[in-house]
């Protein structure tokens, strides 16, 4: 699945649950997006949840966001060439607990050690019920 995929059926599963929660307060929407609370009632929302597993092992993750709006992708043709290798993913932050996974013909983004998205003070920050607005850029 292509990261543009992925975004495009995230967004989906968000829609469904939103509507769900459309007579809800902003703030217990964003409560509702809580790991455990998201484990229980939408299973089907993360493939880590039937595990038991977090995406980011952190107190308090919330799964609002899932993704990053400061995560950015092209899919098939890339960002510029480094070094003979195809910059796919980046972090348009930088953030310093990003990294990049390296492959002999590509780079992409790895934000296993950002937490950013997932903490609920940034995502009342941002916060959309339009989860594709809240995403930006990183759609493109």
């Amino acid at each position: 699945m292509t990261y543009s995929e992925w975004t495009q059926e995230h967004a989906k599963k968000h829609e469904k649950i939103l509507e769900k929660l459309k007579n809800k307060s902003d703030d217990e929407v964003i409560r509702y997006f809580e790991y455990e609370n998201m484990q229980k009632n939408e299973v089907d929302f993360c493939l880590l949840y039937k595990d038991n597993k977090k995406c980011h092992d952190v107190e308090n993750l919330n799964c609002y966001l899932c993704a990053c709006p400061h995560f950015r992708f092209k899919d098939i043709v890339g960002f510029e060439s480094k070094e003979g290798k195809t910059l796919f993913s980046f972090c348009s932050i930088d953030s310093k607990n990003g990294k990049f996974f390296e492959s002999k013909e590509a780079i992409h983004q790895d934000c296993s050690d950002c937490v950013v998205p997932h903490k609920k003070n940034y995502i009342k920050k941002v916060f959309n019920r339009d989860w594709s607005l809240v995403m930006g850029e990183s759609n493109a």
